[in-house]
């Protein structure tokens, strides 16, 4: 991807509201934040645009795309470590299965991104 991806604000609007208990206000500001984050992390924009029409659905939206960085990371993480690992042991059939993995169910596409620049990396590998 080109652009660089910042979740921190979304990460802690998720924060206060899910574990501090402040209420999702859905001001201009966390709506453009909500709709920017959903498509960062493959949400449609109509599925957004519906999500966003009442307190419960931007609630839902929050509660997903928070899921799907949180889950994304630490699947991408471990992915990458058992890759390296496989690597260092020379074994890049394994190390490429890795990433084929992430890919196969990840729907994030920076993370996506990601896992496929580190399986276009192996290629000329044995």
């Amino acid at each position: 991807m080109n652009k660089t991806i910042d979740w921190g604000p979304i990460r802690a609007l998720a924060r206060r509201v899910f574990t501090e208990g402040e209420r999702l206000a859905l001001t201009r500001k966390e709506k453009a934040l909500l709709k920017r984050t959903a498509v960062e992390v493959g949400i449609s924009d109509s599925e957004a645009e519906s999500a966003l029409a009442t307190e419960e659905g931007a609630l839902g939206l929050l509660q997903e795309e928070s899921r799907r960085i949180r889950e994304g990371t630490r699947r991408l993480m471990d992915a990458l470590h058992r890759m390296y690992q496989h690597k260092d042991e020379g074994d890049f059939g394994s190390a490429r299965q890795e990433t084929r993995n992430v890919l196969d169910v990840e729907v994030v596409p920076h993370y996506r991104a990601i896992a496929q620049g580190q399986l276009d990396a192996m290629a000329d590998e044995p």
